[in-house]
């Protein structure tokens, strides 16, 4: 696995995160849900979650009320269009976990936030005194391809430096939520990255094979042309392949992937350990495709249509 020094940003986010929306699916009982939190409180891995998540986030106050020594680093969405809002969304999100402070804050950003942060405005002052009030520690801005000119203007003009850590988007075999130029960007730049959707949705052969398993039409025609190389590599499992191909860029901090099962759970552990980046050529097959579907597909879809 790529090595940071303390001193980069992000270095000390745990290599894999827990991301929490299936802790809001009420297809599984409640108590389930509870003890596939624990499960992963007691890996000692950092939490993804949001208040939009259904009612994860009642799940996981139970789970830290079982252990407040085990209440885990997390990283939490924070949005809105000004900065009452945002200021709204954290304490939505701190409340029903009992916490006072948030070691990561997600900025989903829209209206005049997202203008502000596009051209060095006043939300970075707003975002300072939130450092400063000690209600959160450190920020990532998220990126979606219909979003990605915000952050290309603001790293272009040299905003973020000191305010924002990195950029949290979904990286796997068969998305990269950033456009090419900015992709291009952060890498001139040096900026961390979390990656986001560890396995774009499960195997890359139920995706292209099984009718309906991808949730959308393009996800199915992507393993359609990421399967052969997957095939090519020699690795047996669709997780390790996935998180090998996250950190084979040296700028990733660390994966964020979502379930509520414990099998599921524990392949993800497993890959984690002794991560080392897929073979060069894999690499560079899987980002020529990455290129094209960008331009071909992504930077043109209406929002939350991916």
């Amino acid at each position: 696995m790529p090595q940071n020094s303390n001193s980069t940003p992000l270095s000390d986010l745990s290599p894999y995160i827990y991301g929490t929306t299936r802790l809001g699916d009420d297809k599984f009982p409640f108590a389930e849900r509870v003890k596939m939190a624990r499960m992963a409180m007691d890996a000692g891995v950092w939490f993804h979650t949001s208040h939009w998540y259904n009612d994860a986030l009642q799940v996981l106050g139970a789970a830290f009320d079982q252990d407040r020594t085990k209440v885990p680093k997390l990283i939490i969405k924070l949005g809105g269009d000004n900065i009452a809002e945002l200021r709204n969304t954290l304490m939505s999100n701190l409340a029903p976990l009992k916490l006072k402070s948030l070691q990561l804050g997600q900025l989903c950003l829209g209206g005049d936030l997202a203008r502000e942060f596009a051209h060095g405005g006043n939300c970075y002052k707003e975002f300072q005194k939130l450092k400063e009030e000690g209600l959160v520690n450190r920020f990532v801005m998220e990126v979606f391809p219909w979003t990605s000119d915000i952050p290309l203007k603001a790293l272009k003009g040299g905003y973020p430096k000191g305010i924002v850590d990195g950029y949290i988007f979904y990286l796997n075999p068969l998305q990269r939520f950033a456009s090419n130029e900015l992709w291009d960007l952060i890498h001139q730049q040096g900026e961390s990255i979390v990656a986001m959707r560890t396995v774009s949705g499960g195997p890359v052969h139920r995706l292209r094979d099984v009718p309906g398993a991808a949730w959308k039409e393009y996800l199915q025609k992507r393993a359609v042309e990421v399967a052969p190389i997957f095939e090519r590599s020699g690795i047996q499992s669709w997780t390790e392949f996935c998180i090998r191909f996250a950190f084979s860029f040296s700028l990733v901090r660390a994966t964020v992937g979502s379930t509520s099962r414990a099998e599921n759970f524990k392949e993800f552990l497993h890959a984690k350990e002794n991560i080392k980046p897929l073979p060069a050529d894999i690499v560079e097959d899987i980002v020529k495709l990455q290129y094209r579907w960008s331009d071909e597909l992504d930077v043109h879809a209406e929002p939350w249509t991916m």
